[in-house]
């Protein structure tokens, strides 16, 4: 008389158990579904915010004669200074392309904005290792990785806004350009051109130019919603423990992260909790960094297509090819010289109270001068 119960008991466990994954695949495809959702927006947003700030150009173009800000030094202090304010890399350099497909600034000057953009972006990495120092038992690693992040990106762009500029001036690259596809042009004529144009005429320039920075960090924003969690180690990482000690495995790193994150500063901030937790030392960060300031043009990239200026995009090739050259040069030639003499500057940046405070004078009055100058 048992048997019947328990029959039913074992048909029930065994359904349960064959439903369990299609219960657990259900709240996954949900999220995929929305993080769908979040990147359709997200690009809409971006396309709407480039649009926009093209359209608005003339309103800034305005406000860098009124302070006479013009030539590659004061484009690479406007938009390191800008960094600052966006706290992110990215929406500056698509605001770069876009004065410059407005006909605002000249090829070197958008070059050289293009440079400010990454000069400033490991400032975020900076500023969330200060909080990790304020909230995580006092931990100076997100400090340090921070200090090492931008003394790299330095170091590495020190001759890149130079070299550029002659690449550029000289044509050798002229030939690598690459324009928006016809149905993307057409599209976006159809469905953003009404927009903009309801906007510039209800807007002043330099309104309709703020309303487009807006816009464009709000699209990142959407974006990172966008993303998957990548801030908790994985047993994936766990496997991969060792080879994270390799510098080149770190240049891969850097490279694949900031690629699928579009956020050099996003990709290097994942280093902090990382470094926490024992998986980076800190000799790692370097080559992270370095192939993180590689891949983060992509976005950039896209953004010239979007445009549909081939210029654009060959500032944007000549940008990436230097940076990449000039970064595997350091690391298959000098890298272990140049990695001791990074972290010992480190180390002293970050020994002392007053030392620090003169490294961060340093990154917020060296920008301003050259937007000054």
């Amino acid at each position: 008389m048992r048997s019947e119960p328990l029959a039913q008991t074992a048909g029930r466990a065994l359904r349960i158990a064959l439903e369990a994954p299609r219960l657990r695949r259900a709240p996954r495809a949900v999220s995929a579904a929305l993080r769908g959702v979040y990147a359709v927006g997200a690009l809409f947003l971006f396309v709407l915010a480039l649009e926009v700030l093209r359209s608005g150009a003339s309103g800034i173009a305005a406000v860098l004669e009124g302070v006479s800000a013009g030539g590659t030094a004061n484009m690479l202090g406007f938009g390191w200074l800008l960094v600052y304010v966006a706290m992110s890399g990215s929406p500056v350099a698509a605001v770069a392309l876009t004065l410059f497909a407005g006909g605002v600034i000249s090829d070197t000057e958008g070059f050289a904005m293009l440079s400010g953009s990454r000069l400033g972006a490991s400032f975020f990495v900076l500023f969330v290792g200060f909080l990790y120092y304020l909230g995580r038992r006092r931990t100076s690693h997100g400090i340090f990785i921070g200090v090492v992040a931008l003394l790299t990106t330095f170091t590495i762009y020190a001759p890149v806004v130079p070299i550029g500029a002659v690449i550029l001036d000289r044509g050798w690259l002229d030939g690598v350009q690459a324009s928006a596809p016809a149905f993307v042009v057409n599209f976006k004529a159809y469905v953003f051109q009404p927009l903009v144009e309801a906007g510039d005429e209800r807007l002043p320039s330099l309104a309709l130019f703020v309303l487009g920075g807006a816009l464009l960090l709000a699209s990142f924003a959407v974006f990172d919603r966008a993303l998957p969690d990548l801030q908790r180690p994985s047993l994936r990482v766990e496997r991969v423990k060792d080879l994270l000690h390799h510098p080149m495995a770190m240049f891969l790193l850097g490279l694949l992260i900031t690629a699928v994150t579009f956020s050099v500063a996003i990709s290097i901030t994942l280093l902090i909790p990382l470094s926490l937790k024992g998986y980076v030392r800190r000799g790692g960060i370097i080559p992270y960094v370095m192939g993180a300031n590689i891949s983060t043009w992509v976005d950039t990239m896209v953004a010239a297509l979007l445009l549909d200026s081939p210029r654009a995009f060959t500032i944007v090739f000549t940008q990436m090819a230097v940076v990449a050259v000039l970064s595997l040069i350091v690391l298959f030639l000098v890298y272990k010289p140049y990695s001791r003499a990074i972290l010992a500057a480190t180390a002293r940046v970050t020994r002392s109270r007053r030392e620090f405070a003169l490294f961060l004078g340093c990154i917020f009055l060296i920008p301003l001068a050259l937007f000054l100058w």
